[in-house]
């Protein structure tokens, strides 16, 4: 029986069942035959139709001695492509075979290639039954393409190329950017579109309005339920040019109650016709009509944060917490030397030590102990931004209505496990001329000294937002996990098992990348007008890639160990003791990263029962082998690649692969509307530079004479914080069709006894976290996830009902 599902986006699907027509389908059997078999052959006829699911059938007269059937071959008749949801073989001695397809078939007369679905039954290469191994390959090669070639919508070729369509030269030459992936700007590799290059810079491809990804990453068409990516696309083509077109230039917030009017009045809109008739059912809670004002009106949620506690943002406290327990909780790490220094050259950036000296920091904290004693008791923490931003602050300073500085904020350990902000540093680079210039704030008594510390802190926070939108969430999640699943689809066969086990976590990632590309982070787009580094914002990215990632970091217990959040103790639980116990991103995170792998090792395993298995396994190994040397080619020599020779060795790599794309970015995305909603508390950008930069000019007396508007002028415009809060809204929106992790067992899994078992124990495990995360945020005792007005943190609790909730894993990188 095939089961086929209409193409979604259409209301009448009786207009679309005639277009599907007979499906053409071939078997051979695939074991224990040295040779193949002549396929049997039938004709699928539609039968009936429940719902949006459409059924065909078709009869086959299969001989005696065919052997197990082991795959289909599908051809589609008709000029128009169809989904396929799965096939069943009924009638058979041996009981019914189920084929899961859930895959795009082309119409032949755009491409003659007959498409092949494996059974659900899965084999390492080694171990695949001759009759199928030709067939295997064959699938390989089709996914592989020649790498020639525009790709067109209904393609399913899979390969690499470098980031060369952020930029439009052809528009304009100030919307040229500089490629991405190379010697020069260090890079992943993204899905390769095939596009032409533009006529003024042979090195950048064309941008167009539809970007490639292989047919069936675009899975959005077939859900009958909103799905994330078309909310997206309609955001960002839609609702924010809108924004865009009704806020008059670039001004600041008059006021701080002006804030409040995105929330309680909201922005009218000067065309709302041009959004589009379906936006509001896409999205809404996000656009709201004001009946009795008869306009339009784009009106936002208020969010958790400023729903608890309006003035949380202006307490040092929750700047502290937020580092722990906050959207970008990953950057915090422990200083570990005294003096801080900088590595970058003196020569270029002036002196390397920092202006937070011993004798500051030991007035601050009360002169009961030295610097010394505070960095061995692991009582000083560090945000560290500095040799990061400093080599792109002289540029970024060229650009109008934004600044830069190079920052340290260091922090320091309270008995009662909460972080008390000590210090912000502000550095400056030599320029024309003029010598570097550093200048430490702190928090004061007096009127000048509270608002200097309050502009500082917004600096902080800009790079802080800056750091996580560019480097924690779209390169670490996004952009690095692109080539692990253009890999995974080029190399491992659709029947093997570690791509059934991959499969889940790769899941509508390169459609969401495919339009960050279109609209938000390319050249002039969302990040770059919304954010402090401005047309370098994805250069940055680059600058992040090289100097600090590596792939066996991005571990969880090696990550925290790296940053000095953690250190290995074989007395404690899973060998690791956190530095701050109250950790709520470790703490929750280390849940689901042992669980993860659990799950792993249950089931490498249960298919790799010997360690020489994993050597042998070609396909693994061209796997991992292309992740390393072309999808992430630009770092191929680095010494801390894991090997991959024994099953531990898979386990590891795998646990990475699946955390990266489940947990890692659940923490690092679902919270930004909550937090960052409101943008006083997180501000993406800082537009005005410190008053004390130059204190015989003129900013210097405006700002002593108007503090509240000199901040206001530093903090994003109106436009800004209305376009990008619209963005953080549907960033931080769950799918009613997401998946979460460990919910849903795969049918592969579920005919395999034992892979089965192993996948109910996962779901068992994941079910408990939520318990005890739940009963964490209960505990009084623990005062970076409770208390007065506070968020609790369920970035990491793993269930979630759709929308806007702060909480929930899912498989994949979904939005």
């Amino acid at each position: 029986m095939l089961i086929t599902r209409p193409i979604s986006g259409r209301d009448d699907w009786h207009r679309v069942a005639p277009n599907l027509g007979d499906g053409f389908a071939q078997w051979w059997r695939r074991r224990r035959r040295p040779e193949e078999k002549p396929t049997v052959k039938g004709y699928a006829r539609r039968t009936g139709k429940q719902e949006n699911e459409i059924y065909y059938e078709s009869s086959f007269d299969i001989p005696e001695d065919f052997g197990t059937i082991g795959a289909v071959l599908i051809e589609n008749e008709h000029h128009k492509e169809m989904f396929v949801k799965n096939i069943v073989l009924d009638g058979l001695s041996s009981g019914p075979i189920d084929i899961t397809c859930n895959s795009w078939i082309h119409a032949k007369f755009d491409n003659p290639t007959k498409r092949i679905f494996f059974s659900n039954k899965s084999y390492l290469p080694s171990q695949t039954p001759s009759a199928l191994k030709s067939y295997r390959d064959k699938e390989l090669g089709n996914l592989r393409g020649d790498g020639t070639g525009e790709r067109k919508t209904s393609d399913r070729i899979y390969d690499y190329d470098v980031y060369n369509d952020l930029g439009d030269p052809d528009e304009d030459e100030d919307l040229a950017r500089p490629v991405l992936g190379g010697p020069e700007h260090p890079y992943p590799r993204r899905c390769r579109t095939g596009r032409p290059r533009t006529e003024k810079d042979p090195l950048s491809e064309s941008r167009s309005s539809n970007v490639y990804v292989p047919r069936d990453e675009a899975f959005s068409e077939v859900k009958q339920a909103t799905f994330s990516a078309k909310t997206v696309y309609s955001v960002l083509h839609a609702l924010v040019p809108q924004v865009q077109s009704s806020i008059a230039g670039d001004l600041p917030f008059p006021h701080f109650t002006a804030i409040d009017v995105l929330f309680n009045e909201g922005v009218e809109l000067s065309d709302a016709t041009k959004i589009g008739s379906g936006l509001a059912s896409i999205i809404p809670r996000l656009v709201k009509a004001i009946s009795d004002t008869g306009n339009n009106v784009l009106r936002f949620e208020t969010p958790e944060f400023l729903d608890r506690d309006k003035f949380a943002w202006f307490r040092d406290a929750e700047f502290g917490r937020q580092t722990l327990a906050g959207v970008n909780p990953c950057t915090i790490k422990l200083v570990t030397e005294w003096p801080l220094k900088s590595k970058l050259d003196p020569e270029v950036y002036g002196p390397a030590e920092s202006a937070i000296t011993k004798e500051l920091v030991e007035e601050e904290i009360g002169g009961f102990m030295t610097v010394e004693e505070a960095v061995k008791q692991k009582k000083l923490f560090i945000l560290d931004y500095h040799d990061l931003l400093m080599p792109c602050v002289n540029k970024v300073r060229e650009l109008k209505g934004t600044t830069l500085y190079g920052s340290r904020t260091l922090f320091f350990l309270m008995p009662s496990g909460t972080l008390r902000p000590l210090f912000i540093e502000l550095v400056r680079p030599p320029v024309d001329g003029k010598p570097q210039w550093k200048q430490v704030f702190q928090q004061c008594w007096d009127a000048t000294g509270v608002w200097l510390w309050r502009l500082a802190k917004a600096h902080v926070l800009a790079h802080d937002s800056g750091y996580h939108q560019l480097v924690s969430h779209w390169l670490r999640t996004h952009c690095c996990t692109e080539p692990y699943i253009i890999a995974t689809n080029r190399q491992l066969s659709a029947m093997h098992p570690i791509y059934r086990l991959l499969h889940p976590h790769l899941r509508y990632t390169m459609e969401i990348n495919a339009l960050a590309r279109e609209a938000l982070i390319n050249a002039n787009g969302i990040i770059e007008k919304a954010f402090s580094p401005g047309k370098y914002s994805i250069e940055l990215s680059s600058i992040a890639y090289d100097q600090l990632w590596r792939f066996d970091l991005e571990a969880l217990p090696a990550d925290l160990i790296n940053r000095g959040m953690a250190v290995e103790d074989p007395t404690a639980p899973r060998g690791l003791k956190l530095t701050i116990e109250d950790y709520p991103y470790a703490n929750d995170g280390l849940l689901i990263w042992d669980a993860i792998k659990q799950w792993v090792t249950d089931y490498v395993t249960y298919y790799y029962p010997e360690a020489s298995l994993v050597e042998l396994d070609n396909e693994l190994q061209s796997w991992w082998t292309e992740i390393r040397t072309v999808g992430h080619g630009d770092k191929k020599d680095e010494p801390w690649w894991p090997e991959l020779k024994t099953p531990d060795d898979l386990i590891g790599i795998l646990t990475i692969i699946i955390w990266v794309a489940s947990g890692f970015h659940a923490a690092v995305n679902f919270g930004q509307f909550d937090y960052g909603g409101y943008f006083p508390n997180r501000p993406t950008i800082a537009r005005t530079q410190m008053p004390t930069e130059d204190p015989n000019g003129e900013e210097k007396n405006r700002f002593l004479d108007r503090p509240e508007e000199f901040l206001l002028e530093c903090f994003p415009s109106q436009l800004q914080a209305a376009s990008f809060t619209a963005v953080q809204d549907i960033l931080s929106t769950h799918s009613p069709d997401e998946e979460y992790i460990g919910e849903q067992i795969q049918p592969y899994w579920a005919e395999d006894k034992v892979i089965k078992s192993a996948f109910e124990r996962f779901n068992g495990q994941i079910k408990m976290i939520e318990g005890i995360i739940d009963a964490r945020n209960a505990d009084t005792e623990l005062m970076n996830r409770t208390g007065a007005g506070l968020v609790p943190y369920e970035l990491l609790k793993p269930f979630s009902e759709a929308g806007v909730t702060g909480k929930g894993v899912p498989n994949s990188i979904s939005i």
